[in-house]
């Protein structure tokens, strides 16, 4: 649920040009769009809740086997197996994507593990931070200057991480290690340099081996399991399209908005995560937990605040 690697041309301002109607059509698509992928995100949680009964890494290879067939069938109308191939062609960017999958199958049973064990609220967290780990990400390892606003940003953060880490009476791994992994996987991600559905279909091909793998071991020698029960299985094979469907209206979107309408959508799925662990899971949030949260909240409005003002107001 990151930032895209690279945004769309903008729409002329209007006093170069007057937005059409299909310009205005195309960007009400795209505001559709993607309130329905960060909502479809956020909700999540819910369905690996109702998988309580399958271990984290049975899910994560489920997802990975039930993602690869979706991506498959999508590839064949969108023409995309060009792309993969001339991928798999390229030794190093092979390489990133392999790197790549890994980190994302280390966040998605991260996820699945918190969602499992009772941690919505400190994966939200983590989602949270994720936006402020990548700005910090690209100080260290591309060299980049932040500016002032930027840099309370971050101090505010690093003093909402460490809050919560009093409430919750340790250092917050989950949120950390999910905002880290997914941080990472956007930094190996780039440099591939493929769509979103090309890419996603180019990592699950390189993890479905050990997730087949996986299964097929653990029906040997434990049975079935969750495969012989209908709900369980129609669950699992729904992680499929849950995890490709909301990152394809995530790029649909991501070609009619602006980078900075973007960024204001990015934190509605961590908000969703957050009521939903409260609110349906009954989670407890104590007075120090919850001045953490609004610290993170208030670094990622000066935050969001400075994107705006330097793109000059326009999106």
């Amino acid at each position: 649920m990151s930032l895209p690697e690279s945004a769309p041309e903008a729409i002329a301002p209007a006093s170069v040009a007057a937005p059409t109607s299909v310009d205005v059509n195309e960007a009400r698509n795209g505001v559709l769009a993607a309130l329905l992928a960060y909502s479809a995100w956020g909700f999540l949680p819910l369905l690996f809740r109702e998988l309580h009964s399958v271990n984290s890494v049975m899910i994560v290879a489920e997802r990975t086997v039930w993602s690869l067939v979706l991506l498959s069938i999508i590839l064949i109308f969108t023409k995309g197996y060009g792309e993969v191939r001339a991928l798999f062609a390229d030794r190093r960017r092979a390489t990133m994507t392999l790197v790549s999958a890994v980190l994302l199958a280390a966040n998605w049973l991260l996820y699945v593990w918190a969602v499992e064990s009772g941690q919505v609220l400190e994966a939200s967290f983590g989602y949270f931070i994720n936006p402020l780990v990548n700005v910090v990400m690209g100080m260290v390892l591309l060299g980049e200057r932040q500016n002032k606003l930027q840099t309370i940003s971050i101090v505010i953060a690093t003093i909402g991480i460490g809050i919560q880490a009093l409430g919750l009476g340790n250092v917050p791994y989950v949120a950390l290690g999910l905002a880290l992994t997914f941080g990472f996987y956007g930094y190996f991600r780039k440099t591939a340099q493929l769509g979103p559905a090309s890419g996603l279909f180019a990592e699950t091909v390189m993890l479905a081996p050990f997730a087949l793998a996986y299964v097929i071991f653990n029906i040997a020698t434990t049975g079935i399991g969750a495969h012989g029960d209908p709900y369980l299985m129609f669950m699992l094979i729904l992680t499929g399209p849950a995890t490709a469907i909301p990152l394809l209206l995530f790029a649909f979107a991501v070609r009619r908005l602006r980078l900075t309408t973007i960024g204001m959508f990015q934190y509605i799925a961590p908000s969703i995560q957050f009521l939903v662990a409260i609110f349906l899971f009954g989670e407890h949030l104590n007075g120090l937990r919850l001045f953490s949260f609004a610290l993170i909240w208030l670094s990622l409005m000066v935050f969001s605040y400075d994107s705006f003002r330097r793109r000059g107001g326009r999106g």
